[in-house]
């Protein structure tokens, strides 16, 4: 059995690229025994940012290579030659896709093409001995390493974009009418459950153009998760309009009125505003029907009602779109963090947490004694040394930040 190349839901792990460790030299002239220091920075790692593309159609490319890394960047060189910045990664998701912590939070939702996210960013280069030159260090004999990209596992998961989308149960005849009115040809046979994935197709119809959905079949409990429910319910939730599809030869012999009623009961159990849907209740395969129905009929063999059909679906499209905000298109980015906060461990020691505080401890060559009192200098001066005062740690005392473990000294973090 081959795999069906339309996949919908992935988890992925996305790297920064790490940056480049800063150097330590110092100038060599002629007659000069010992310049002053030249060591250059390193470059800073590459981000990765997923991006919303109308030419991705799923995310089947992560399902067998879930990992994705940016480009590190270059160490830094004596005479101040600074390290190249790593290049950034851009990784096109299909439109619709909605990133989600491993957790199942929702971090971004990128519904239109550009949409982006900055899903990792590039750790920053170190910086060289020459900038820690001042009045008191004339002769810095240390240099910042690299700090570590970050790594994230993230989901993504699709919802299509479509103008309309067909619901009903299963070999209620959705896949025949998208392929009687599109150019999509999704398989097609006489067996519940044979669209086990969505097809997109582009109708034109006079001067109209649309989008149109198949959704796979929905049966009763879809909205609890039974079957491949809430799987083919996600992809519902998109459409500006809704086409219930009434099977008028069903094979277990449901009456129409009864298939409209569980359809529109398992959409209103799985997200109540769908109700509040524009929706077309359309009776399929009027050529061999087997129940009377006082609505609007077709088949998609003989073509018999489908232009009346399109004509209806596409006025209601165009009322929908018409009533819709106009979309700018966005990026979505996270914010820098900024400050540090202090928190006891179950053991009491103090623990240090917050991007920058951790960045200074994870830069630092903390095996350089010159380096390490700069380390304190810089506590010191973003607060850190207060913060821990006020929150009561003494002399002696472990504070960790980061997977450093240090020692308190009062007056001096």
């Amino acid at each position: 059995m081959s795999q069906s190349a339309f996949v919908d839901e992935v988890q992925v792990n996305l790297r920064g690229g790490d940056g480049g460790a800063g150097a330590v030299g110092f100038r060599r002239e002629a007659h000069v025994p010992k310049g002053g220091p030249d060591g250059g920075d390193g470059g800073s790692g590459g981000d990765v940012l997923l991006r919303a593309d109308r030419n991705t159609a799923s995310l089947l490319s992560f399902r067998d290579h879930p990992h994705r890394r940016a480009a590190s960047g270059k160490h830094g060189s004596g005479q101040k030659r600074h390290g190249a910045r790593g290049a950034e990664l851009i990784v096109t998701v299909p439109e619709g896709t909605v990133v989600r912590s491993r957790e199942g939070a929702v971090l971004a939702d990128l519904v239109g093409h550009g949409d982006t996210y900055l899903a990792a960013r590039g750790g920053e280069g170190g910086q060289g001995n020459a900038r820690f030159l001042s009045n008191a260090r004339r002769a810095p004999s240390f240099a910042e390493q690299g700090e570590y990209g970050e790594e994230h596992w993230l989901r993504l998961e699709v919802k299509l974009l479509a103008d309309a989308a067909l619901v009903g149960f299963p070999n209620a005849g959705k896949s025949t009418l998208i392929s009687a009115v599109s150019a999509a040809k999704p398989k097609i046979a006489a067996y519940p459950f044979t669209t086990l994935e969505p097809h997109l197709g582009v109708v034109r119809f006079g001067e109209h153009e649309f989008v149109l959905a198949d959704i796979p079949g929905l049966i009763e409990g879809a909205a609890d998760g039974r079957g491949l429910g809430h799987t083919f319910l996600r992809h519902v939730e998109r459409a500006r309009v809704l086409v219930l599809l009434l099977d008028l030869a069903s094979a277990d012999e449901r009456e129409p009125a009864e298939q409209e009623r569980i359809l529109l009961e398992e959409l209103g159990r799985y997200r109540p505003e769908l109700l509040e849907r524009p929706r077309l209740v359309v009776g399929s395969k009027a050529d061999v029907a087997t129940f009377d129905f006082e609505g609007e009929r077709l088949s998609a063999v003989t073509r018999d009602g489908l232009d009346r059909f399109l004509g209806t679906l596409a006025t209601m499209i165009e009322r929908a779109r018409a009533e819709e905000p106009e979309s700018e298109g966005f990026v979505v980015l996270r914010p820098q963090e900024t400050g540090f906060s202090i928190v006891r461990d179950d053991d009491g020691a103090f623990r240090v947490t917050g991007r920058p505080a951790e960045r200074v401890v994870a830069m630092a060559d903390l095996t350089n004694l010159e380096a390490l009192a700069y380390v304190h200098e810089r506590f010191r001066r973003m607060g850190v040394e207060r913060a821990l005062a006020r929150a009561g740690a003494h002399e002696g005392d472990t504070v960790r930040i980061g997977p450093v473990e240090l020692e308190y000294v009062e007056g001096f973090s």
